[in-house]
């Protein structure tokens, strides 16, 4: 994904660095579509196994985040790569705080399964596994732009991150109605809000990724700029 070095070797290790980041995002990926299996189908199976994962994701950014800092100290990177290997230390940060919201969201199955809601009461489940799918898609989109070094996949990313927003506010209105209309809900409602922002949370990484792959290309901070801005950032 980096163009070719003096050092061959500095080649095998940017590109083994890189790859271990997308196996990573791959991981949190399916983590969060089992969290969201696990509530649509109220599997407290599949929530286990997303938090089983927890442990293996952080170990991989620990792992990443050495071998970075090693790369650093003995190749002493100038420009692009310097600004590749920043960015995968950032993007890997983002990809397990991506873990950290899926486990959020099996944890809240669980407690949901434990206190017999599931069978109770009716609640918009499937709302919120709607806002998941546009969570999900926009942070596989933003991998496959990191992969690709894609800055016009990237800006994508960024401009869906609009979508997830008005999806979360649209979610939270439709739970407030729902306390409002039978109070048994309140408890349940309540979790779901943390499970809705959780997943909006996974969105906002995305648009994170997706920052750091134009930093990479560009060697521009777009943190902060609108799309419009972004759009004329990466012309």
């Amino acid at each position: 994904m980096t163009e070719k070095h003096l050092s061959s070797q500095f080649d095998v290790e940017l590109s083994g660095i890189s790859t271990r980041v997308l196996e990573m995002g791959g991981l949190v990926e399916s983590q969060v579509a089992q969290a969201i299996y696990a509530l649509t189908h109220f599997s407290g199976e599949t929530a286990t196994q997303v938090l089983q994962n927890e442990e293996r994701v952080n170990q991989m950014e620990l792992d990443i985040d050495a071998d970075l800092s090693t790369i650093i100290a003995r190749r002493q990177p100038t420009a692009r790569d310097l600004r590749l290997l920043i960015a995968i230390s950032k993007t890997i940060g983002n990809l397990e705080r991506v873990g950290d919201e899926a486990a959020r969201v099996a944890r809240t199955v669980q407690r949901l399964i434990n206190t017999g809601v599931s069978s109770r009461l009716r609640l918009p489940v499937a709302d919120v596994s709607f806002e998941a799918s546009l969570a999900t898609a926009s942070l596989r989109r933003a991998l496959d732009a990191f992969a690709r070094l894609d800055t016009q996949v990237a800006l994508e990313v960024i401009k869906n991150d609009n979508e997830i927003d008005a999806e979360f506010d649209g979610l939270m209105r439709k739970l407030i109605t729902y306390m409002m209309e039978d109070p048994r809900t309140i408890s349940a409602s309540i979790d779901l809000v943390f499970v809705a922002k959780a997943i909006e949370r996974v969105g906002d990484h995305a648009k994170n990724l997706a920052e750091q792959v134009i930093y990479i290309v560009k060697g521009t901070d777009v943190r902060h700029n609108t799309p419009e801005a972004v759009a004329n950032i990466i012309k």
